[in-house]
């Protein structure tokens, strides 16, 4: 009878195993926030089963914070028809203040005014920007939370979260394959990327930085350098693809200073940077490309613990000139 027993059993645990599928690595492709989604996971978990769950997330945050969503959270706040935040909004204007702080207001969320009038917010770009206007509701220091609400200097002022919000919903995908335990992982949204454990090679992800000529669209076509990432989080800010000439032929980058209302144009092509969050690695390269090529420098070298990857114009047109601090060389294959 015991032996009975004991083959029922292994019959048992051989039919609850094979209800188990394997958990093989999955890739999940598809568009996410208007720009590329792949997700690369160990997991047994279908592949549908996770773009739909990756779907899920890209609702979640369209709704809170999206400028080209007219009903989001976020474009209610901006038109002071709310003050109420949720903690996705709330989490990246804390981080976001202490980048400003950290740079000296070269990074700010409160230049959707700029934005919009020069166009990378939505909406086709003012003929002729009224800039000094624009910038008395421009500067961090003219937003501040209290308990969960956003409380403004004037209801004017707006926020773009444009330069973190992609990164921070890098960092919800990841989230969730961990909550599902999935050790091994790449979410990549973008060129946005964070990763953890091993690829299906067993060796540490690489990550391609694009080659930051003008009009690159080619997505992965053109590598300038690849970096090993096991785990973290990698993002690249440039202004080689948001971009248009005006009506006098002149650059108009995505990349606004907030001291001045006018784009950031300096040698500086491009800047990647690896932080624990993607939330972290977005804003401060977006941080990098407002300071400026000399400023950009110069922060990386007073953060040398920072993985900072800067790619400069030259006076040879088909060279580019770099700099990379020791702890991202330590990461270049």
């Amino acid at each position: 009878m015991r032996k009975r027993r004991l083959i029922v059993l292994l019959g048992l645990l051989l039919v609850a195993g094979a209800c188990t599928p394997p958990a093989t690595y999955r890739v999940v492709e598809g568009t996410m926030l208007g720009t590329t989604l792949r997700i690369v996971a160990q997991t047994p978990t279908d592949a549908a089963d996770l773009y739909r769950e990756a779907m899920r997330v890209d609702r979640e945050a369209k709704a809170s914070m999206s400028l080209f969503d007219e009903r989001s959270l976020l474009n209610r706040l901006n038109r002071s028809e709310t003050d109420s935040l949720d903690r996705h909004i709330a989490f990246n204007i804390l981080l976001a203040d202490s980048l400003s702080r950290l740079s000296g207001g070269a990074y700010d969320i409160t230049i959707a005014p700029l934005t919009r009038a020069w166009g990378f917010a939505g909406r086709e770009a003012d003929r002729r920007p009224n800039v000094d206007s624009l910038l008395q509701f421009v500067g961090y220091e003219k937003v501040r939370i209290e308990g969960d609400r956003l409380v403004k200097s004037d209801p004017r002022v707006q926020l773009d979260l444009n330069s973190i919000a992609k990164g921070y919903t890098v960092d919800l995908l990841a989230e969730m394959l961990e909550e599902q335990g999935v050790e091994n992982y790449l979410v990549d949204v973008g060129g946005e990327v964070r990763c953890r454990g091993v690829n299906r090679s067993g060796n540490a992800w690489r990550i391609g930085i694009e080659t930051p000529f003008d009009g690159n669209m080619t997505n992965g076509e053109h590598i300038q350098q690849r970096i090993a990432l096991g785990e973290g989080a990698l993002a690249t800010s440039g202004n080689y693809r948001r971009f248009y000439l005006d009506a006098e032929g002149r650059k108009v980058a995505h990349t606004i200073d907030p001291h001045t209302g006018y784009s950031t144009l300096s040698r500086l092509l491009s800047a990647t940077v690896v932080a624990p969050s993607c939330a972290e690695a977005d804003a401060l390269c977006t941080m990098l490309m407002a300071l400026g090529a000399e400023r950009a420098v110069a922060f990386a070298e007073a953060h040398p613990a920072l993985p900072v990857y800067l790619i400069f114009s030259s006076d040879t047109e088909q060279e580019y000139e770099e700099y990379y601090s020791e702890a991202m060389r330590e990461r270049m294959l």
